[in-house]
């Protein structure tokens, strides 16, 4: 009811289905930009204090910086078409050990993008309410970040296409804001401009902070409005949804993503000014509810439109929450196909979505969210951090990149003067925020991506070690003896068969075919061979990857069969594609048991000689799942031990 039916695998529009054309994807990803607007400027002017004429400096900042990175992101999308973001940029141009730094801070990034979205959106509804009736935000956003996890588990179209409405209403209602503030301050402007003036004037004199200290207190705003700029990378690494042709369709989503979020969050800069927004008092209401306030006042309708558009601003950081759901577990899927995380993160579930990695980013965020009390002034601290990490290294890599290329390419100097620009602003940022907050929550940002890496280095130690171990077993393929002049028999589906599950072919799977001979010889007279071939994330690219995994496993099977046929038994082998191993293990050994009503499987299962928790974690435990299934049905499977 929650989830929906499976997905049919067989349908050639599956892929057209699922992606996502520029708008929607400007909805699904974009949102995540442009919902910043609602904390991220808000930090940035309460930084300033006192000092607010710096707002247009600000304003300029702003506008620049979003441009450069979207700029600099939109030449990562044409590098990187399949899409992996700053994970991939890192790991291809600077080398598999940055690769996963930057890796673990997309992860914690993501995380904290749906709690601090979440948080954030509790906090515009809840200006609208009483502040005695605060202590019961929390409950709204953990039910909130249950829902998003379940509306992710149906698949990205199906969410962005329910939220679509929100996101419409937030541009409508947003845009009447900022315009209604400056037509209503319109004639005030001149005050305005004159005050800013003797400001400025008194900071410059010789009891004023001086023109360093304007700078200071200038680049300190910029460096904590660095929540601003977040999500701005989210296209990059959420490419593989995007529709046909990818590239030209991600670029235009980036030029979405970048006007929109300029035009809102300057636009609210000025409006801030405007009202003088510093020197009002309130309490437990954001900015932009006491923007409201200002613009309406009495007028009729007041109450209405601030509701709608608060209404607005809260589901629209919901929507940005999604944009956590959608790239954090494709980010994980990447770093698993690379043994950096456990395998099983890869896998697809039957809706085609990355059910493991929804669970645990939503897991996470509740966590998240329930440690910091949805503090979301604690949490854009946390958040920037690992946003400007991936993107100074993302920007490193990319200036090194065009820097080699200085020979064959003649736009290498305007390419690299881009990243290497890009690469000082996000540094700045970076640097700034973490020394500035540290004390803050910045430090728990720190410790917690230095554990995951950590933990991230470990896994892929134990999986490296275990690709030694396992080609132990291709010593077999030497020892296996055939002769060439024996003729298999008929099949006779009468007679006793062993239908063996294999994978691809190797040491492993003949290791199995032979164990099986040894220990029953002269029982069985055919041999079926049964293999799945696995669709995950790195699969999960196009009907041509597809067709290309179809065609691999067709061929390992026939490799099975001939050597199993020079062996002198009668074989033949069943295939099929999915995404569950187990599922269709168990549908293939009921179409078998059917052929061949004497039917006895067998599978093989990696041992260790020194169990450790961890192993359940690490791998599957497909034979044993499989063999559970079968008992019920009172059909026999063996499992074969590989000691490892």
């Amino acid at each position: 009811m929650l989830i929906g039916e499976p997905r049919d695998l067989n349908d050639q529009r599956v892929f057209h289905t699922l992606s996502l054309i520029p708008f929607l994807a400007w909805v699904g990803l974009g949102a995540d930009g442009l919902s910043s607007s609602c904390y991220g400027p808000e930090e940035a002017f309460k930084t300033l204090g006192h000092h607010t004429y710096l707002a247009i400096g600000l304003v300029l900042a702003v506008i620049a910086t979003i441009s450069i990175i979207s700029l600099a992101y939109t030449y990562i999308i044409e590098e990187f078409p399949h899409g992996g973001g700053g994970y991939n940029v890192a790991a291809k141009l600077l080398g598999n050990r940055i690769g996963v730094v930057s890796g673990c801070a997309l992860l914690i990034d993501y995380i904290l993008t749906i709690t601090v979205s979440v948080a954030s959106a509790g906090d515009q509804l809840f200006s609208l309410v009483p502040v005695h009736l605060h202590e019961y935000k929390i409950v709204l956003e953990v039910a909130c970040i249950v829902f998003l996890v379940i509306l992710n588990l149906r698949g990205v179209k199906e969410s962005v296409i329910v939220l679509l409405p929100i996101f419409i209403l937030f541009l409508i209602t947003h845009g009447l804001l900022i315009l209604g503030i400056l037509a209503r301050h319109l004639p005030d402007i001149g005050s305005t401009l004159q005050g800013m003036g003797q400001n400025a004037r008194q900071d410059l004199g010789s009891s004023g902070i001086g023109i360093f200290g304007m700078v200071a207190v200038l680049v300190r705003a910029f460096s904590m409005g660095g929540g601003t700029y977040t999500g701005l990378e989210a296209v990059s690494n959420g490419l593989p949804i995007i529709r046909e042709p990818r590239v030209p369709s991600a670029k235009r989503t980036m030029l979405y993503m970048a006007v929109s979020l300029s035009i809102t969050a300057g636009g609210l800069l000025v409006a801030y000014l405007l009202v003088h927004i510093n020197r009002l008092h309130f309490e437990g209401k954001t900015y932009n509810a006491v923007l409201i306030e200002q613009l309406m006042g009495s007028l009729p309708g007041a109450r209405a439109f601030a509701i709608v558009t608060l209404f607005a601003a809260g589901a629209l950081l919901v929507v940005a929450a999604l944009g956590g759901f959608i790239t954090g577990p494709r980010v994980m899927a990447n770093m698993a196909t690379d043994s950096w995380l456990p395998r099983h993160f890869a896998s697809l579930s039957d809706r085609l979505t990355t059910q493991n990695g929804v669970l645990l980013m939503g897991a996470a965020s509740l966590a998240t969210l329930l440690y910091t009390k949805g503090n979301v002034s604690f949490l854009v601290v946390m958040y920037s951090i690992n946003v400007f990490l991936t993107f100074t290294i993302s920007m490193l890599g990319m200036l090194k990149l065009w820097i080699s290329r200085r020979k064959t390419h003649e736009v290498w100097k305007k390419r690299s003067a881009l990243f290497g620009i890009a690469f000082l602003v996000c540094i700045t940022i970076l640097c700034i925020t973490t020394y500035e907050k540290f004390s803050h929550g910045g430090w728990i940002t720190v410790v917690v991506t230095t554990l995951a890496v950590i933990l991230c280095f470990m896994i892929k130690k134990h999986y490296n070690g275990l690709v030694g171990q396992v080609r132990k077993f291709d010593q077999i393929l030497d020892l296996v003896h055939v002769d060439e002049t024996k003729v298999a028999p008929p099949l006779d589906p009468a007679q006793p068969t062993a239908g063996i599950l294999v994978g691809a072919f190797g040491g492993t799977g003949v290791h199995l075919l032979m164990t099986v001979l040894r220990m029953f010889p002269h029982t069985y007279h055919n041999i079926v061979f049964l293999s799945v071939g696995v669709i995950d994330s790195g699969q999960f690219k196009g009907p041509d990857e597809m067709e290309k995994l179809r065609t691999m496993t067709e061929e390992s099977l026939k490799k099975y069969v001939e050597l199993a046929r020079r062996l002198g038994y009668p074989a033949v082998s069943r295939m099929k594609i999915s995404t569950d191993v187990v599922d269709a293990g168990e549908e293939m050994c009921r179409e078998i048991q059917k052929e061949f009503p004497q039917t006895t499987f067998f599978a093989g299962q990696l041992v260790f000689r020194r169990e450790a928790w961890h192993h359940r974690f690490l791998h599957n435990m497909t034979s044993f799942q499989l063999q559970k299934r079968l008992l019920t049905e009172r059909r026999t499977l063996v499992i074969v031990p590989m000691q490892v």
